[in-house]
């Protein structure tokens, strides 16, 4: 049929601007920090969220590792070029916290899509970190994790340790990277990402010690840190005279020291349960264990990150966070990307499909982090940390254990300089 008054050319044309209105696609971005094997699962959700309706479509961006991110996000918003979703990580949840006024409540942003949102699919202990005190959810947990350890069979067996009885204490852990190293089965003994979230707040979380006042900064964000207490100055000592045996080796503030672990360089590792892909991905011989502890082990606290969406945008592109949201939610997503990746199934449904399914018999090593963070109910030591500047803290802390590890101070010095300049800072955020 001829419209009329238009050449055939410029019906044509007319058809398709408006058959493209019609049936525009909303899209909207999201910031990620995820690289390797994990930066393969956020293309490939993203792929299968576009292919599974036509309304909508994700396009995932890597803005560099979790602190690059935040400030990338940040710095979006205060020049008015905010994405529409952001992964932020579990030290920057005090941040955006603060700066609620410019976020929009995940809850809010489900039920624009006509789903009530239902915190009892979650776990409780990963919804818990990432709500207010009144319960208000805020963010979407995406990659939750925990810190477990890694092994490296090959180099266990060359030194003479038991390949199926991975060290369960620090004592332990010590001990048998010291034996790695003399022995010569590999150039040094353990090696850890994250000295701030695994060996200080997790530290913590896992042997009940305190890491700082208020509930660690859940009750109240005015916070007095209390990691120069015993239990830490032994612990960080230890670190830093196995690194001046050549026994630990530090490979970075982040994640760096997986690079080390996958070049086969250390026998023992640290690292988040949600580094499981990469090693796998290496062909590592490898095997894993609980964190170590002390003497009784009592919680872990999530790691990973969780999906913040900013406010100021068009109901539509709510509409369209709310339907990826949901996508994501799916009990079949959730159990897949917890067994490809390592991080937790953050849906009660698809841990009960990851169980009911037999992954666990076959790959009981990964369960370790789930039985870690709900294994006993949290203590007032072992909620979490939360702190309005968390990510400037932590710096402040890499600061000094580095300064220490180089044998510039001691454990006990670098702890003292942490907790007075850390409690500086925060006195400083919380504007008192």
């Amino acid at each position: 049929m001829k419209l009329q008054g238009l050449s055939a050319g410029a019906a044509v044309a007319f058809t398709l601007l408006t058959s493209s209105s019609a049936f525009a696609v909303t899209e909207i971005s999201w910031w990620h920090a995820m690289t390797g094997a994990n930066n393969e699962v956020v293309e490939t959700l993203s792929k299968e969220f576009n292919e599974s309706q036509s309304d909508y479509k994700v396009v995932p961006v890597f803005k560099g590792t979790y602190p690059e991110t935040l400030n990338a996000g940040i710095a979006a918003y205060r020049a008015g070029q905010a994405p529409h979703i952001i992964q932020i990580f579990d030290a920057g949840t005090g941040t955006m916290m603060a700066a609620e006024d410019a976020m929009k409540p995940v809850a809010d942003v489900i039920s624009m899509g006509g789903k009530a949102f239902d915190k009892s699919q979650y776990l409780p202990g990963i919804v818990a970190y990432y709500s207010k005190p009144d319960g208000t959810m805020l963010s979407f947990p995406y990659n939750s994790s925990s810190p477990i350890l890694y092994y490296n069979k090959d180099i266990f067996e060359k030194a003479g340790l038991d390949v199926d009885n991975p060290p369960k204490t620090w004592d332990e852990v010590w001990a048998a990277a010291r034996k790695i190293k003399s022995s010569g089965a590999a150039p040094c003994g353990y090696t850890s990402t994250w000295l701030t979230w695994i060996h200080t707040e997790n530290f913590a979380a896992w042997n009940n010690y305190q890491w700082g006042t208020n509930e660690n900064g859940i009750a109240a964000l005015n916070v007095e840190l209390k990691v120069n207490s015993e239990p830490f100055v032994k612990h960080f000592q230890a670190l830093a005279d196995l690194a001046k045996e050549g026994v630990f080796r530090y490979g970075g503030r982040t994640s760096e020291a997986k690079q080390i672990f996958l070049a086969g360089e250390c026998g023992l590792f640290t690292e988040s349960s949600g580094g499981l892909g990469d090693i796998v991905k290496s062909g590592m011989n490898y095997g894993t264990g609980m964190l170590p502890y002390d003497s009784e082990p009592q919680n872990t606290i999530p790691g990973g990150a969780s999906l913040w969406v900013f406010g100021g945008k068009s109901d539509d592109e709510y509409k369209a966070i709310a339907a990826f949201f949901n996508f994501l939610s799916q009990t079949d997503i959730q159990a897949r990307l917890h067994q490809v990746s390592g991080y937790l199934p953050v849906t009660l449904a698809a841990y009960e499909k990851t169980k009911a399914d037999g992954f666990y018999e076959k790959n009981p090593a990964r369960e370790i982090p789930i039985k870690q963070m709900m294994g006993k109910a949290p203590t007032e030591n072992s909620k979490g940390v939360r702190l309005a500047n968390l990510p400037q803290v932590r710096d402040i802390m890499n600061e000094e254990y580095e300064k220490m590890l180089a044998g510039d101070q001691t454990a006990q010095q670098a702890l003292d300089n942490a907790v007075s300049r850390g409690n500086a800072a925060i006195k400083e955020a919380v504007g008192n």
